[in-house]
């Protein structure tokens, strides 16, 4: 979708409500009878099977699972400040009726994230219907995400906050908008609410495919939890609040040690604390947040099929290079306040976020350096500042009786930071000079955002209201380039500097056709940010390519619905369609996210709630996804093609919660992974010869794969139960990968070579990478109150 196309959409939705002004003004008095219990619906501008059927060439199920993932916390507890023999989960999918701006966004309850089966904190995102979660090494990494026909890496078109902070961190040492969540304390949770798609004026960088804000609650039961599991699982919380002044305190902490079922233990150990102090309401409140957060891992890195099949390794959770690892450690100081000035809510946040980083990584092995093999260093010392103001006034339009509501905000975020990627073996830094100039970077990088957004909701009538919005969005960023005498002997430059400034109009239609049913409409622009690095480097290398530009526009279309047929069922559908200026991709050769052609998807979304019985809930969520590049990719392997890789044709959840059983609770889930296109498609012999010059004149001699590669994708069955004792004990039991599904967490297709294949290979050998689900999990949690 052009800016032409949506200046048309936006013109045919001024033309509906210009009808809209012929209804009744006294049908305005019966919108909220009319909202209440009403239901969201979505559709796609462009015919959903355009150009292929919505799942590309595979079945929705691809090779046949659905979803399901970990115990609440990876060990079971459920301690949080809440009731949950009382929980009515379905209650939060549906209050969003006659308030939502799509059928796509929505809010998980605290409730539901403790029903969650969730091994790494990480997971609990997986509440937000289609969202993906995974990991591709160590346990102190940042989590692989998956949502919408994108592998969005580490975050980087998925906007997450907690308790108000950014988490994505622009022009990262390992990927752009890199989303570490190892600091989360689940216990602390407090719910979370989720917008997916370009077309909500508060949402800015990262969030143009979907956004996460986690909530931090303000108190908590004093408890103990003591948790025990296979593979070296132990981990401890103490957690409590008291009253302090008008206030309550709240203070936390949390140890823990995880091995894995590798070969070389992750022997993964992570301290967090946290203290929060807080007074007040939503409406009329404050509270201040001090965190901490340390982790020191091993990893074992995605290794090629072809060292397990040949006995290099013993087996999927060996690995090629038993000092990959890293180490992490954040520190943080936020505050929120709340405050009800004149008729309009007030909202503002400050932070102030310190970041560390070394991770050490071995991912091509002997390709660059035959002698000392290719692990890599990426490191970064980052300190962010930033704020944020929002401001929402019930503004009736003039000489109109027509309900209206204005919102606008302001924010504003300075990073510096120090980062690079150095050579290493064995963890021990090696010259810089014995690589290849782009195996190395040293850069210092400034970076500055700021952003002025308006939104303004109208309720024409009784069934009909509008949200339009607009967003502009500017970004500076100063690079210097510790190593430009390195890289300027391959012709360019990491240093510069690149500024860019960005509108986006967005705009969406809600009817209420009738008490149960809600249709939507919307539109809109987006965008996310690029490693100032890249922009750098493009402008300063001569590739007769379009510059990578600072910020990479995305646009897109959805059309939903949002229906409750019966008391106890509730569905919501949304079909969807993205356009990319600038698909981010992962280059393995440096370890790194890096911009790629522009891509287009479509889909569709299928999410249904039952209360089966007064305990029983059930929630089931579909996705099929098409995802294709808008031209021919090489992706470096001597293939070429369209197909984005690693981007899932379906994902999907099936859940069920037992509620209101006595002392008895808990979750089901069966989570679902689709296959992907690992390849952008097969074997061409320009590409082979482009790609493998020292070994190849044709896809028949080259070292790769002749056909397209796919992955299969996985499905994986978890269980959580807990049961509460009248003493005040509590026992929680997680039970993952419950049918013990033997599969890859995540697959890659790259070029690679082994220590054995140093003569025979010069230019490496392209193969399926691939880092294997954990088997079957117990944990075990005995946890007080007192």
């Amino acid at each position: 979708m052009n800016r032409a196309a949506l200046s048309v959409w936006l013109i045919a939705a001024a033309g509906a409500l210009h009808a809209a002004d012929t209804t009744s003004a006294a049908d305005s008095n019966t919108a909220a009878a009319d909202t209440n219990s009403g239901a969201h619906v979505v559709l796609a501008a462009d015919s959903v099977l355009a150009d292929d059927s919505v799942l590309g060439d595979g079945s929705v199920f691809g090779d046949g699972s659905v979803l399901g993932d970990g115990s609440v916390f990876g060990d079971g507890s459920v301690l949080a400040d809440t009731t949950t023999e009382q929980v009515t989960v379905t209650a939060s999918r549906l209050a969003l009726a006659g308030t939502s701006r799509t059928a796509s966004e929505g809010v998980v309850t605290d409730e539901e994230l403790q029903l969650e089966p969730a091994y790494r904190p990480g997971q609990l995102l997986e509440t937000v219907p289609g969202l993906i979660v995974t990991l591709h090494s160590g346990e102190g990494k940042a989590n692989q995400y998956l949502l919408r026909g994108y592998n969005l890496d580490h975050g980087t078109d998925l906007a997450v906050f907690v308790d108000g902070m950014p988490i994505n961190q622009p022009s990262h040492a390992h990927g752009q908008g890199y989303t570490d969540l190892n600091f989360l304390i689940p216990e602390l949770a407090d719910g979370l609410d989720y917008t997916k798609g370009p077309y909500y004026a508060s949402v800015g960088d990262f969030g143009s495919v979907g956004s996460v804000r986690v909530d931090y609650r303000d108190s908590i039961a004093d408890q103990l939890a003591l948790s025990a599991g296979t593979f070296g699982f132990r981990r401890l919380l103490a957690a409590g609040s008291t009253g302090v002044g008008e206030g309550q305190l709240l203070t936390a902490v949390e140890l823990q040690h995880y091995d894995g079922p590798f070969i070389t233990p992750d022997d993964a150990r992570k301290a967090n604390t946290v203290l929060r102090y807080s007074a007040g309401d939503e409406r009329n409140g404050y509270s201040v947040t001090a965190m901490y957060y340390h982790q020191l891992w091993t990893s074992t890195t995605d290794i090629p099929l072809r060292a397990i099949e040949e006995g290099v390794v013993p087996d999927r959770f060996g690995t090629l290079d038993p000092s990959d690892g890293g180490r992490a450690e954040r520190a943080s100081l936020s505050a929120q306040i709340h405050r009800t000035i004149g008729a309009g809510e007030l909202s503002a946040t400050g932070f102030l976020i310190y970041n560390e980083l070394h991770l050490y990584s071995d991912f091509t092995h002997y390709l660059v350096d035959p002698g000392h093999g290719d692990q890599e260093d990426q490191f970064e010392n980052r300190r962010v500042l930033g704020t944020a103001v929002d401001y929402t006034l019930p503004l009736p339009l003039p000489l109109s009786s027509f309900a209206n509501e204005l919102s606008t905000g302001v924010s504003t975020r300075y990073d510096s930071l120090g980062v690079g990627r150095l050579p290493s073996e064995e963890r021990l830094p090696l010259p810089a000079v014995d690589a290849m100039p782009s195996f190395s970077d040293c850069d210092q990088i400034y970076l500055f955002a700021a952003a002025l957004y308006l939104q303004d909701t109208t309720r024409w009538s009784g069934r009909l209201r509008s949200v339009l919005g607009v967003r502009l969005d500017y970004q500076h960023g100063t690079d210097i380039d510790y190593l430009s005498a390195l890289h300027e002997t391959d012709g360019y430059s990491n240093g510069g500097t690149a500024a860019q400034s960005l509108a986006q109009p967005k705009a969406s239609l809600i009817f209420t056709a009738t008490p149960s049913l809600e249709l939507y409409a919307s539109a809109g622009e987006g965008f996310h940010s690029a490693d100032l690095r890249g922009v750098n480097q493009d402008r300063s290398v001569g590739l007769g390519l379009p510059h990578t530009p600072l910020l990479a526009a995305q646009w897109g279309e959805e059309v939903g619905l949002r229906a409750q047929p019966r008391e106890e069922l509730a569905f919501t559908l949304a079909l969807y369609n993205l356009w990319q200026q600038s698909e981010t991709i992962l280059d393995p050769d440096v370890g790194q996210d890096s911009a790629g052609p522009p891509s287009r998807r479509y889909g569709f979304e299928l999410n249904v709630t039952h209360q089966i019985e007064r305990w029983l809930e059930l929630y089931a969520s579909v996705s099929g996804n098409h995802a294709r590049f808008t031209r021919p990719f090489d992706d470096g392997t001597g293939h070429l093609g369209t197909y984005i890789t690693d981007a899932p044709v379906a994902t999907g959840s099936l859940a069920l919660y037992v509620t209101e059983s006595g002392p008895w609770s808990a979750g089901l889930e069966y989570r679902y992974l689709g296959g992907y296109p690992l390849s952008s498609g097969p074997c061409v012999n320009a590409a082979a010869v482009r790609d493998f010059p020292g070994a190849a004149n044709s896809c028949a001699n080259a070292p790769t794969a002749s056909g397209q590669v796919n992955a299969g994708g996985f499905g994986e069955l978890n269980l959580a139960a807990h049961y509460a004792f009248k003493s005040g004990w509590r026992a929680s039991l997680g039970l993952y990968n419950l049918l013990n599904t033997h599969a890859a967490a995540a697959q890659f297709w790259y070029v690679d070579r082994l220590r054995s294949e140093v003569s025979a290979y010069p230019d490496g050998r392209a193969d399926v990478h691939e880092h294997p689900l954990e088997p079957f999990m117990v944990r075990l949690t005995v946890a007080t109150r007192f």
